[in-house]
Protein backbone atom coordinates (compact mmCIF):
# COMPACT_ATOMS: atom_id res chain seq x y z
CA UNK A 1 0.00 0.00 0.00
CA UNK A 2 1.33 3.53 -0.98
CA UNK A 3 0.33 6.54 0.42
CA UNK A 4 0.17 9.93 -1.25
CA UNK A 5 0.83 12.75 0.48
CA UNK A 6 -0.19 16.62 -0.59
CA UNK A 7 3.28 19.00 -0.05
CA UNK A 8 1.16 22.20 -1.48
CA UNK A 9 1.63 24.97 1.17
CA UNK A 10 3.43 22.71 3.52
CA UNK A 11 6.25 23.85 5.32
CA UNK A 12 9.97 21.75 4.17
CA UNK A 13 11.09 20.87 8.16
CA UNK A 14 7.93 19.62 9.52
CA UNK A 15 6.66 17.76 6.04
CA UNK A 16 9.84 16.40 5.95
CA UNK A 17 10.05 15.33 9.19
CA UNK A 18 6.70 13.62 9.09
CA UNK A 19 7.63 11.86 6.10
CA UNK A 20 11.03 10.69 7.63
CA UNK A 21 9.31 9.12 10.51
CA UNK A 22 6.86 7.43 8.48
CA UNK A 23 9.63 5.82 5.90
CA UNK A 24 11.50 4.32 8.80
CA UNK A 25 8.64 2.41 9.83
CA UNK A 26 8.18 0.83 6.62
CA UNK A 27 5.71 2.77 4.89
CA UNK A 28 6.09 3.38 1.57
CA UNK A 29 5.04 7.00 0.40
CA UNK A 30 4.72 9.36 -2.07
CA UNK A 31 5.08 12.94 -1.87
CA UNK A 32 3.34 15.09 -5.11
CA UNK A 33 3.18 18.93 -5.61
CA UNK A 34 7.03 19.16 -4.19
CA UNK A 35 7.36 22.59 -6.30
CA UNK A 36 4.76 24.18 -3.61
CA UNK A 37 6.25 23.04 -0.47
CA UNK A 38 6.98 26.32 1.76
CA UNK A 39 10.23 27.54 3.27
CA UNK A 40 10.13 30.00 5.93
CA UNK A 41 12.60 32.79 5.86
CA UNK A 42 13.78 35.98 3.71
CA UNK A 43 14.30 34.72 0.46
CA UNK A 44 18.03 36.56 0.01
CA UNK A 45 18.85 34.37 2.89
CA UNK A 46 17.45 30.98 1.88
CA UNK A 47 18.44 31.47 -2.13
CA UNK A 48 22.20 32.36 -0.31
CA UNK A 49 22.24 29.42 1.57
CA UNK A 50 20.95 26.51 -1.42
CA UNK A 51 23.29 28.55 -3.74
CA UNK A 52 25.98 27.90 -1.39
CA UNK A 53 25.20 24.50 -0.84
CA UNK A 54 25.00 23.83 -4.88
CA UNK A 55 28.25 25.50 -5.18
CA UNK A 56 29.85 23.23 -2.43
CA UNK A 57 29.83 20.12 -4.79
CA UNK A 58 32.50 20.67 -8.20
CA UNK A 59 30.92 18.97 -10.41
CA UNK A 60 33.86 19.39 -13.34
CA UNK A 61 36.01 16.89 -10.76
CA UNK A 62 34.87 13.77 -9.14
CA UNK A 63 34.83 15.57 -5.35
CA UNK A 64 31.38 16.00 -3.32
CA UNK A 65 28.71 16.99 -1.78
CA UNK A 66 26.71 17.27 -5.03
CA UNK A 67 23.55 18.61 -4.02
CA UNK A 68 20.55 18.65 -5.93
CA UNK A 69 18.63 21.62 -7.96
CA UNK A 70 14.97 20.27 -8.83
CA UNK A 71 12.71 20.57 -6.50
CA UNK A 72 11.39 17.00 -6.14
CA UNK A 73 15.23 16.38 -5.07
CA UNK A 74 15.74 18.57 -2.72
CA UNK A 75 12.90 17.83 -1.17
CA UNK A 76 14.16 13.96 -0.94
CA UNK A 77 17.80 15.53 0.10
CA UNK A 78 16.53 17.64 3.40
CA UNK A 79 14.78 14.04 4.20
CA UNK A 80 18.11 12.00 3.88
CA UNK A 81 18.80 14.18 6.44
CA UNK A 82 16.48 13.40 8.81
CA UNK A 83 17.08 9.39 8.70
CA UNK A 84 20.15 7.65 9.79
CA UNK A 85 21.32 7.72 5.72
CA UNK A 86 24.91 5.78 6.47
CA UNK A 87 22.99 2.20 8.16
CA UNK A 88 21.36 0.01 5.91
CA UNK A 89 17.87 0.40 7.59
CA UNK A 90 17.89 4.50 6.59
CA UNK A 91 19.21 3.11 3.01
CA UNK A 92 16.37 1.05 2.91
CA UNK A 93 13.80 3.95 3.91
CA UNK A 94 14.91 6.00 1.44
CA UNK A 95 14.18 3.59 -1.59
CA UNK A 96 10.53 3.41 0.12
CA UNK A 97 10.26 7.72 -0.40
CA UNK A 98 9.15 8.99 -3.99
CA UNK A 99 8.45 12.58 -4.62
CA UNK A 100 7.01 14.25 -7.80
CA UNK A 101 6.72 17.35 -9.46
CA UNK A 102 2.87 18.90 -9.49
CA UNK A 103 -0.14 15.40 -9.60
CA UNK A 104 1.38 12.46 -11.81
CA UNK A 105 -1.80 10.87 -13.66
CA UNK A 106 -1.63 7.42 -12.31
CA UNK A 107 -2.03 9.38 -9.01
CA UNK A 108 -4.88 11.27 -10.12
CA UNK A 109 -7.42 9.47 -9.18
CA UNK A 110 -6.31 8.22 -5.73
CA UNK A 111 -7.10 9.75 -2.47
CA UNK A 112 -4.49 11.65 -1.49
CA UNK A 113 -4.11 12.63 1.89
CA UNK A 114 -3.40 15.86 3.53
CA UNK A 115 -0.46 16.72 6.41
CA UNK A 116 -2.18 18.63 8.62
CA UNK A 117 0.56 19.38 11.29
CA UNK A 118 2.74 20.07 8.24
CA UNK A 119 0.74 22.89 6.92
CA UNK A 120 0.38 25.94 9.08
CA UNK A 121 -0.87 29.87 7.77
CA UNK A 122 2.25 31.69 7.25
CA UNK A 123 1.96 35.24 8.31
CA UNK A 124 5.43 36.21 7.93
CA UNK A 125 8.29 35.95 4.99
CA UNK A 126 8.80 32.32 2.62
CA UNK A 127 9.46 31.21 -0.63
CA UNK A 128 9.01 27.89 -2.33
CA UNK A 129 11.13 24.84 -3.16
CA UNK A 130 9.48 25.87 -7.10
CA UNK A 131 11.30 29.22 -6.68
CA UNK A 132 14.16 27.89 -5.01
CA UNK A 133 15.14 25.50 -7.87
CA UNK A 134 14.53 27.70 -10.78
CA UNK A 135 16.68 30.35 -8.89
CA UNK A 136 19.50 27.82 -8.51
CA UNK A 137 19.25 26.75 -12.48
CA UNK A 138 17.00 23.60 -12.72
CA UNK A 139 14.97 23.26 -16.40
CA UNK A 140 11.73 21.73 -14.44
CA UNK A 141 10.57 23.97 -12.26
Amino acid sequence: MVTIIDGKNAVLGRLGSIVAQRIMNGEKIVVVNAESIIVTGKKDTIFADYKARVDRGDTTKRKGPFYPRRADLLFKRSVRGMIPWTSTSGRDAYKRLHVCVETPKQFANMKIEKADCATKKISGKYTTLGAISKFLGSNIR
